[in-house]
């Protein structure tokens, strides 16, 4: 060897590295050329009724517009989440307000949102596709983004007091305080809750990329009008091949995104011992290998940060004493956000119900009773779906975050079988519980189940998962038993959790009763009697009034269960059930 050579280990070192940055490099090419591909289709002419081809070669582009507004919609619904949770959590005067407005908005189904949304962003960019776009971008927000903002409040409200106190102590700001600590504590919660999102989108795909409104007709290119084509005509081979390329598409997300958040969420669990198994995952190994992520991150992210901080430092959460002179633009200020911004929303309000009262001014005595036998009938179906998923969801969520070998295996599957619409199985199961002498009103309970059953499943995984090793291990030293186990660990450890799953499946579960209980099957519609019928057949009529009266009284349900169960259910797991 001469003195020129390189030694092999370096050799190899060296090319492993350019192969990193070279990959890297690639998906980031790859990234801005579909933001290019995308806004020249966004801005392109409207269609908004597009010709759906069944054919498998459609299927990659198809896949490729479904991705990007399911990506759109995420981003959206995070930045939502956090930012509301927030507010809620901190702003006492409208904290009240805002529950109750989370609770009422998650028990909206989806297509209650269709026409406003719909028609306003038609009406917003008439001439072009991103109008019919960014209204099924937000229908499919509308289905993401509940639990994840139940999710951080909750979060937010569990913080232990000490580290709330060693915040303080050390004098950081609200921006530092945020980031190092709050948004830390949330993060186990957001990435599980992120993914149960994401599958609830996938479930509510169909519905939000193909469907009547009016005598008019939306219709989008992706893999939920595909599936919706195939389910619709009853072609089993593109139902088939619809569905392979969509568990195609969430197993590479579960593989470049989700399996590297769990790992990476991992440093962020509340503990004084190091866990004895942490998750692994190759893409974030990767990623922390690459020399030219690593250069960015010291030379860019690190200062820039340091920078922010630093200047956050000189602006501290309490102001201090300012003269008369200068505190009185200030209490102006505060006399108009504290009176004129609540007078202006409730004259906003008072608007929207006098516009309501008008519309319902058709709606007739009989179909007034029929509304509420009809909600009565779906409340039930709800109720039972919540008993039959929480009797599995919370031993199964349980062992698979006590277990990382477990969860490496179980988590794909879950995601998998969470994200795959119901709807585009229901004809064969529908056939099969037909067949055994059930019908729609079985079925609907089921795709229910399908349905909600995973918001109950991730955020026990994540509650699981976010409990202390060293209570774990307190447990091991002083044998406890397996009902002390869960009496005194497991079910303290995963309580505010589980609240926010039973929270969001119960909503989650009315919403797919527009679903469950009507459904188009080889140009025919199937249907049962109960409210999610009674709002998708509105929907398909045009019928605003009675899809008005249908939405309030969901949502009177909603949130007189929220109410009277479950916000009880959420104080006492802040006093109560808290890490501190």
């Amino acid at each position: 060897m001469t003195g020129r050579e390189l030694p092999s280990p370096l050799l190899h070192k060296r090319s492993w590295s350019f192969l990193i940055d070279a990959t890297v490099f690639g998906a980031l090419l790859a990234f801005l050329y579909a933001m290019v591909a995308v806004g020249r289709y966004w801005f392109g002419a409207a269609v908004p009724a597009a010709d759906i081809s069944r054919s498998p070669s459609a299927l990659p582009l198809y896949a490729f517009y479904s991705l990007v507004r399911m990506a759109a919609a995420y981003l959206l619904s995070m930045v939502f989440a956090v930012g509301y949770g927030y507010v809620a959590t901190y702003s006492k005067r409208w904290q009240t307000v805002m529950l109750a407005v989370l609770d009422i908005l998650q028990s909206i189904p989806v297509l209650s949102f269709l026409p406003g949304v719909m028609l306003a962003m038609v009406a917003l960019f008439p001439t072009r596709q991103m109008g019919v776009e960014f209204g099924s971008i937000i229908l499919i927000f509308t289905g993401q983004v509940w639990n994840m903002a139940f999710s951080f409040y909750a979060s937010l409200q569990a913080v232990p007091r000490e580290l709330r106190e060693a915040s303080r102590i050390y004098k950081f700001s609200r921006l530092q305080t945020f980031l190092q600590l709050e948004l830390p504590y949330g993060a186990i919660g957001l990435v599980w809750n992120s993914m149960v999102s994401v599958a609830g989108g996938w479930f509510f795909l169909m519905a939000c990329e193909m469907f009547v409104l009016g005598n008019r007709d939306f219709r989008l290119p992706g893999l939920g009008s595909f599936l919706q084509s195939a389910a619709s005509a009853g072609d089993t081979p593109a139902i088939l091949w619809g569905l392979a390329a969509m568990i195609a598409v969430i197993v590479a997300i579960d593989q470049l995104i989700w399996r590297p958040a769990i790992a990476w969420s991992d440093k962020f669990k509340f503990e004084q011992v190091e866990s004895k198994e942490a998750g692994g995952s190759a893409v974030l190994n990767l990623l922390r290998g690459s020399p030219l992520l690593s250069r960015l991150r010291q030379s860019v992210l690190t200062p820039l940060s340091e920078r922010i901080y630093l200047r956050s430092s000189r602006h501290p959460a309490t102001q201090p004493d300012l003269p008369d002179a200068a505190r009185a633009p200030l209490s102006h200020w505060r006399v108009v956000t504290g009176y004129a911004i609540p007078a202006l929303l409730l004259a906003l309000i008072a608007c929207g119900v006098a516009a309501a009262f008008q519309t319902l001014r058709s709606i007739t005595s009989t179909e007034l009773v029929l509304t509420v036998q009809s909600a009565g009938a779906t409340f039930l179906r709800v109720a039972v779906s919540l008993i039959i998923a929480s009797a599995w969801a919370i031993p199964a969520g349980v062992a698979i975050g006590f277990h990382p070998k477990l969860a490496k295996i179980a988590q794909p599957l879950a995601q998998i079988a969470a994200s795959v619409p119901a709807t585009a199985l229901f004809p064969v199961i529908l056939l099969g519980l037909i067949s055994m002498g059930g019908g729609l009103g079985t079925g609907s309970i089921l795709l229910m189940l399908l349905g909600t059953q995973w918001y109950i499943l991730f955020n026990v995984i994540a509650g699981a998962i976010a409990i202390p090793s060293d209570l774990k291990e307190v447990a091991d030293v002083f044998h406890f038993g397996a009902m002390q186990r869960w009496r005194i660990v497991i079910l303290p450890g995963i309580y505010p959790y589980l609240i926010t799953g039973l929270v969001t499946a119960s909503g989650g579960a009315w919403n797919a009763s527009i679903v469950a209980e009507y459904f188009h099957f080889k140009g025919k519609v199937l249907s049962t009697f109960g409210l999610g019928a009674q709002i998708s057949s509105a929907t398909d009529s045009g019928n605003f009034a009675l899809l008005l009266l249908s939405t309030m009284v969901m949502a009177t349900f909603v949130v007189t269960v929220n109410r009277l169960l479950w916000r009880p259910l959420y104080r006492l797991g802040e006093t109560r059930f808290r890490l501190g």
